[in-house]
């Protein structure tokens, strides 16, 4: 910074404004110094205002609108990143520190819940588990046991079930309950006709005795525990009329399209909980805002995964039983979609021992959270972990300890 600087802040204030010019000649005598502020100085506050012009579309826009579903692809944890990197450098900034740097914290408190950051993890400790209590395990399999990560997709991953069971549950909420056509000309966008429908009931049987079995689609549970009832929650009352039709590929298996939530009502030691496992569509992926087919794609990604919040909304309002939703949302804690989770459930997160739980694993790196658990208050989390996926899958496991009141 030059000695120009210093002498703009130390000097004293100037005359009055005009009567009447109130807050618009404020902010011009904010924009435009009475001298030139050095570069420094304009890459400062050039760039804390793009960050809270950003932050407030960003509050605004994320989850209301498919031209902002892009932008809610980056990584939550930038939120906080973003102001604490300028707080670092905004004192260098002498002219206009005093200003800028109430404006970054304000950011960092606004971007805080967007961030993916688990503070409450500092101060909460989860109540101990009573007797009676049983475990829960939510998991996106990635294609079954179909060995992907070898580019063999015609194997089988020899020690899948062996990892179910280490898990130890006594509910099993699994999704991707499904192969996906290797000899295919095009795998590298999904597409209902990469979708092969698989019957592992055999196998199942075999790893897990005794266990009850209910299916819908992709989804699949596992339970110690009688089934008393279980239904795929269709999204077609809330998919736009040219999403209701179900593709070609798929008519013989139509669960596959319409169906992306499985209940199932379990008998617990004589109360009957309902289990959701889930695995909502992919956000929008497509950057490329001025082709309109892409604005067409994200269009109808956003709609597909709206539908499916509400067909769950839908579901737990008319659901007087306890309820534990859990799986594969694709969803980020930036993404404003969130918003869509029915107001009875809470978040179990509080009851993780991460400060930055991460469950999305991409090239052997945990980038972010995009699987979830929610539970309603008569439902208590008492453990809460991220075991892994040994290498079977690009999804950690989730694994809960809860009781029923």
């Amino acid at each position: 910074m030059t000695e120009q600087d210093v002498a703009i802040e130390d000097r004293l204030p100037g005359p009055p404004s005009p009567a009447g010019a109130g807050w618009a000649a404020r902010l011009r005598r904010f924009v435009r110094p009475r001298r030139r502020w050095c570069l420094g100085t304009r890459l400062v506050v050039t760039a804390s205002v793009a960050w809270l012009l950003f932050l407030a579309a960003h509050l605004a826009a994320s989850g209301r609108t498919p031209l902002w579903a892009p932008f809610d692809l980056i990584p939550p944890l930038l939120f906080l990143a973003v102001p604490a990197l300028l707080l670092v450098v905004a004192p260098l900034a002498r002219p206009v520190r005093r200003r800028i740097m109430p404006l970054l914290v304000a950011a960092a408190v606004l971007g805080a819940g967007q961030s993916g950051v688990n503070y409450a993890t500092l101060w909460y400790d989860p109540p101990p588990a009573p007797p009676g209590a049983i475990t829960v395990v939510a998991w996106n399999t990635e294609f079954w046991d179909q060995d992907l990560r070898t580019g063999d997709g015609e194997r089988r991953s020899p020690g899948f079930y062996d990892y179910l069971r280490e898990l130890g549950a006594d509910v099993y909420l699994l999704t991707e309950y499904l192969y996906v056509d290797t000899a295919a000309p095009d795998t590298s966008r999904w597409t209902a006709g990469l979708a092969v429908r698989i019957d592992k009931t055999a196998e199942l049987r075999r790893a897990f005795p005794g266990y009850h079995v209910a299916v819908s689609g992709e989804q699949i549970t596992l339970s110690r525990f009688p089934i008393v009832a279980h239904r795929g929650l269709d999204m077609r009352p809330w998919l736009p009329a040219e999403q209701k039709e179900i593709p070609s590929a798929l008519r013989d298996w139509p669960e596959g399209y319409t169906v992306e939530t499985l209940r199932t009502d379990i008998d617990v030691n004589g109360k009957v909980v309902s289990c959701y496992a889930t695995q909502v569509a992919q956000p929008p992926l497509d950057w490329r805002l001025h082709r309109a087919e892409s604005r067409d794609d994200n269009r109808a990604r956003t709609l597909r995964r709206e539908a499916s919040l509400r067909a769950i909304q839908a579901d737990i309002a008319a659901n007087p039983n306890p309820v534990v939703l859990a799986g594969d949302l694709n969803t980020s804690p930036a993404m404003g979609v969130r918003r869509m989770l029915p107001d009875r459930l809470a978040d179990a997160t509080p009851a993780l021992s991460s400060l930055y739980p991460a469950t999305y694993q991409a090239g052997g790196a945990e980038l972010w959270r995009i699987d979830w658990i929610h539970t309603t208050p008569d439902v208590t989390v008492h453990r809460y972990e991220l075991p892994g996926a040994a290498g079977l899958s690009d999804h950690r496991a989730q694994r809960v300890v809860l009781s029923v009141t």
